[in-house]
């Protein structure tokens, strides 16, 4: 099997390589190290890539910006891909305004080359689109809550589970990045759906693991870890800490997509995220990565809260193990913090963390 993926040397992408990769398969990567652009040396991916040149034979590499129409069907024509797996995004909530016109092309009009890419050169593959949970905009937020002491959390019972893909996309505030991924969602279920693909859209919560090049603007968990190993200062942003998301390792992730690639469903949507059970408050996990690390977590609040930022977001995973019954959560939030925490604490040993 020949897989595509893009975005191959962020934290899903990587994880994507180095599983196809491992099974046997030829993989090839597109990167070109636009989040170095995107956040500056803290978000350059070349450590990354270089990791998995080093350890992946399989593997071969073009630095194409998804941008460029040409150089992606002209990358199609020469290969014959069976698997797309579509990660590359600019994927901060905060960023996008500063940068609309460029996290519009990225986002939406990267994907929809991709997309037509497929359809032209590659109709029979499986094509896996990372969504995220933002394109819900804001509509979470008029769910219910109670206050905890250390998080929200859902008022009613039926909520417990989470955010279904039954929540509503439109007619709320969502960030421009939630707008941008919204139109490229949209776009992916019409390519699965109109033209009969293999298309699934997978709206993730917080993905996250030892590759992850977490920053401020994107990566909560890997940031938070960076920051503490560091001694640096995390900055809180609004509802008093205690707003809650829910963790996913990047490997359950990609087990997630080899489900779907087995039985795919064109143009299905499914949430995908840590659930109920590797859900955490900001407040939450200072005390969980203290206590892991060893290290303070010196931090500080900031009262405006983020526009468009969810309150308490868990997913809801009923859809996703319903279709794919085989499929499960096999990393807790204390072994993805404790392998974020180890993988922190050995690079910040050879080179500084900005």
């Amino acid at each position: 099997m020949k897989v595509l993926v893009t975005g191959s040397s962020g934290l899903i992408g990587s994880e994507a390589v180095e599983y196809y990769e491992r099974m046997g398969h030829h993989v090839i990567g597109v990167d070109n190290n636009m989040r170095a652009e995107f956040f500056g040396e803290q978000g350059d991916t070349l450590w990354n890539l270089k990791r998995l040149k080093a350890i992946a034979p399989n593997f071969s590499h073009y630095s194409i910006d998804i941008r460029d129409r040409q150089a992606l069907f002209d990358l199609f024509e020469t290969q014959s891909f069976d698997l797309i797996i579509h990660c590359a995004a600019q994927p901060s909530h905060d960023k996008a305004c500063q940068i609309p016109l460029l996290d519009f092309e990225v986002n939406a009009l990267g994907t929809v080359n991709l997309l037509e890419a497929t359809r032209k050169y590659a109709p029979e593959a499986v094509f896996i689109h990372i969504s995220t949970n933002k394109v819900y905009g804001d509509a979470p937020n008029e769910v219910p809550r109670i206050e905890l002491e250390k998080r929200y959390d859902y008022a009613r019972i039926e909520d417990f589970n989470g955010i279904s893909e039954h929540c509503r996309i439109d007619q709320c505030l969502h960030s421009l990045f939630g707008a941008s991924k919204a139109a490229a969602d949209i776009v992916a279920q019409e390519y699965g759906r109109y033209f009969g693909m293999k298309v699934g859209i997978f709206r993730g919560g917080c993905l996250t693991g030892p590759s992850h090049s977490g920053v401020e603007l994107h990566g909560f968990l890997s940031y938070l870890v960076k920051v503490a190993v560091t001694s640096k200062t995390y900055k809180v942003f609004g509802y008093k800490g205690k707003q809650v998301r829910d963790n996913i390792h990047s490997y359950d992730v990609i087990q997630a997509f080899e489900a779907f690639r087995k039985h795919p469903r064109p143009g299905a949507v499914y949430n995908l995220g840590g659930g109920r059970e590797n859900s955490i408050s900001i407040l939450e996990a200072f005390d969980l990565v203290e206590a892991i690390s060893g290290k303070k977590v010196s931090w500080v609040y900031v009262d405006d809260n983020r526009i468009g930022d969810h309150i308490c977001y868990i997913s809801d995973l009923s859809k996703l193990k319903a279709d794919f019954p085989e499929w499960q959560i096999t990393r807790s939030l204390e072994q993805i913090v404790q392998e974020i925490v180890a993988t922190a604490l050995s690079r910040s040993a050879v080179q500084p963390v900005a």
